[in-house]
Formats: C-alpha cells, sequence, structure tokens
C-alpha cells in the first residue's frame, strides 16, 4: 500500500511558477524624455527646434548675430531672423 501511494504521488506533475511579472516598464517602453527646446525662426525661413539658450555673437563686420545653439540634427548653432 506505501508503495502505490509513493508511487501516485511521483507520477503526479511537478507544478512550475511563471517568472514574476515586472510592475515597472522596461526602459524600452517608458516615454522618451523631453529635453526642453524651443521652436525659433531660422535666418533662412525655416523653423529649427533648438535645445541650448539664445546667443548674441559678433559679427566680422561690427555687427551682432542673434543665434539658437544646440539644434535638433547636426547644427550647433543657427542664425535667427529677427
Amino acid at each position: 500500500m506505501k508503495a502505490l501511494a509513493l508511487a501516485l504521488v511521483l507520477s503526479l506533475p511537478v507544478p512550475k511558477f511563471a517568472p514574476p511579472v515586472p510592475s515597472s516598464p522596461t526602459p524600452s517602453q517608458q516615454p522618451a524624455k523631453r529635453k526642453g527646446g524651443r521652436w525659433y525662426f531660422a535666418a533662412t525661413g525655416h523653423a529649427v527646434y533648438c535645445y541650448g539658450p539664445v546667443m548674441t555673437m559678433p559679427q566680422a563686420q561690427g555687427g551682432l548675430l542673434k543665434v539658437a545653439t544646440f539644434c535638433r540634427g547636426d547644427r550647433t548653432m543657427v542664425p535667427l531672423k529677427d
């Protein structure tokens, strides 16, 4: 009788636990953080999105030029239209 009970217990399937579900979303699922930029009107007539401050740079002819810094893409400074 003991052998029959032991055989019955050993023949039962072993329960497998599912991995825990993560409570926080993974980094690929989190929304992108904004960098806090602004849209500016460039001297070329296009709108540009820049993250840095607006600066006034001296020109070679003696005037001043207003530029936006650290713009989207590979542009470091973009001259602005006044």
